[in-house]
């Protein structure tokens, strides 16, 4: 093939079409010198340049196709003609033939200069291959749906051959472990939910099999089962990477493991507990950037990121982020100290777990075994002359009574809550047994929020909403109002859905609230306040939500059903 003749190097290439600049480039050959990193990998990670960048500068100089593999069916025929374990090796990917002549494969590679891939596939289907040019991470994502299950054959033949040495515990400990089935089995359950963008990895023993789900998008999907013989090595396996007790089997234990997936480190967090079957084991899943985001990611409008940023500016008080379990708290709460996080300020965290690492900031793990609680901490943090205290979670009114005296005391507090609404935060405070009027003059805004998924841009469909639904929607019933529905596609792995948005409900404490809370008013009369200061509630802003097509009606009444 011609492109072959005319090979550059993808480097002299970057830095002739001005993706990079020279000065990148040889950063880069200096970081990636001593490793088994190619050189695109190495501008990708640090940070000079993105796949997507690179894919499109290896198209134009070489005239090949580029192609997103999301938006692409492959035939069972297709995905029949290569083994997975070449198109992992190699990856690529074959996704169809050629319009005009059916002996030319196309094939998505991240490297079109990999000719000994390419032959590999040609060999192996006695076809001509035409490159085409993917990222690599669209090609392991395409990799992991359509083969992601490949090796279960081999899992199952494991179990029949081993399973009496799988009942003794000393065959975990094997010479061999890190090549073993069963380890091979959890790292990739692990690789295979980062890859489908998963938040939680659940393995459930039943009567009859193991269920594997993942929560995706803040809703479980069934992925995968096996035979009920694979839980004690998959459950030792876990507690032996996770540091836990290997041999306790009758109490719960927590554990945390690292992984790297894609040169990028996870930090999961293990938990296991025994049930009727056997040992249910949860895997939480947190990439190490993904809490600290830019404020303008997290999904506030223009009127929202402005208040954000207003109340962020107050240099003493207490600021709430409220909501369930899952609804994005950490995140928002982690860019508040993000945005916070200067050399003119000292920032102390109190936090159960910690959950992401921030450069320049104080993080203190709780440890209730050392009599470390959220209570003490902040005892002990108030003498460490701290200008902001960030508090995971208050819990008790002890947390409570000295989270609000720091802040009466000239410092700003941030920590979450689990209420419904930003008004009921206010009474739930009162109810801890914090006076109405130390939470008037300490509080300064309240965040409540949840997450929405998103409706897949590629697929959803318009169509007119119901009268009860405009009713819902606050919209006139003369008047046709257009939402939208989700579809599915292989963009969205047939949900409808891809990725999540937030939610908010921001209340800013004015001096009116503050004498409405101070006289003990409740969450109704704080609301209505709020609501003519023009408050936006979650109904009100999920509302927006729908109307302009980012997600879907049932997804509002979802999170806002009661409110």
């Amino acid at each position: 093939m011609d492109f072959r003749r005319k090979k550059v190097r993808i480097g002299d290439l970057l830095v002739e079409t001005g993706v990079i600049t020279e000065e990148q480039l040889q950063e880069a050959l200096r970081r990636q010198r001593g490793t088994s990193r190619k050189l695109g990998e190495a501008l990708v990670d640090e940070g000079f340049v993105t796949e997507e960048q690179i894919a499109y500068a290896l198209s134009e100089q070489y005239h090949i196709d580029i192609i997103d593999l999301q938006n692409v069916n492959i035939s069972e025929e297709i995905l029949n003609l290569v083994s997975p374990m070449v198109l992992k090796k190699n990856r690529m990917i074959p996704f169809e033939y050629a319009k005009d002549n059916a002996n030319v494969l196309r094939v998505a590679t991240a490297d079109p200069m990999d000719i000994f891939g390419m032959d590999d596939i040609a060999i192996i289907t006695n076809l001509q291959i035409e490159p085409v040019i993917a990222t690599p991470h669209s090609i392991m994502v395409a990799l992991d749906h359509y083969y992601g299950h490949g090796d279960r054959a081999a899992l199952e033949q494991y179990t029949k051959e081993k399973e009496q040495q799988l009942a003794e515990q000393e065959d975990i400990y094997s010479e061999d472990i890190n090549n073993s089935p069963i380890v091979q089995l959890v790292r990739n359950l692990i690789e295979q939910a980062v890859l489908q963008r998963a938040s939680d990895i659940h393995i459930e023993p039943m009567e009859r099999q193991i269920r594997v789900r993942y929560r995706i998008d803040g809703t479980l999907y069934e992925k995968a089962t096996y035979s009920t013989k694979l839980l004690p090595a998959m459950s030792a396996r876990i507690k032996i990477i996770g540091g836990m007790d290997i041999t306790e089997k009758r109490k719960p234990q927590d554990g945390r493991i690292t992984q790297v997936v894609n040169r990028m480190e996870y930090d999961i967090r293990a938990s296991i507990i025994p049930t009727v079957f056997g040992e249910k084991i949860v895997l939480r899943i947190a990439s190490k950037n993904a809490l600290t985001r830019d404020k303008a990611q997290l999904g506030f409008n223009d009127r929202e990121l402005k208040l954000f940023e207003h109340i962020l500016k107050n240099p003493h008080g207490i600021i709430l982020v409220t909501g369930p379990t899952g609804s994005g708290k950490s995140t928002t709460l982690y860019t508040a100290l993000s945005e916070l996080n200067t050399s003119q300020v000292n920032i102390i965290t109190v936090e159960d777990p910690v959950e992401a690492n921030l450069d320049g900031v104080n993080q203190i793990q709780v440890n209730p075994k050392a009599n470390l609680t959220f209570a003490s901490a902040l005892r002990s943090i108030l003498r460490q002359d701290p200008d902001i205290i960030m508090i995971g979670e208050i819990r008790d009114s002890e947390t409570a009574q000295i989270a609000v005296q720091a802040s009466i005391t000239g410092h700003l507090v941030v920590s979450t809550l689990h209420t419904n609404s930003a008004a009921s935060t206010i009474t739930r405070l009162i109810d801890m047994g914090i006076d109405s009027y130390l939470i008037a003059d300490s509080m300064v805004g309240v965040i409540a929020q949840r997450l929405v998924r998103r409706l897949c841009p590629a697929c959803r469909k318009k169509r007119l909403a119901t009268e009860e639904e405009k009713l819902i929607l606050k919209r006139s019933e003369a008047e046709q109002t257009v939402i939208y529905e989700p579809v599915g596609c292989g963009r969205c792995d047939n949900t409808g859905y891809k990725g999540r948005i937030g939610v908010y409900e921001i209340m800013e404490v004015s001096p009116k609230l503050k004498t409405i809370i101070g006289k003990g008013g409740d969450a109704e009369d704080i609301k209505n306040q709020a609501l003519k200061e023009g408050m936006y509630t979650l109904r009100m802003s999920a509302t927006e939500l729908v109307l302009n097509g980012t997600t879907s009606y049932s997804e509002m009444m979802k999170v806002s059903f009661d409110i």
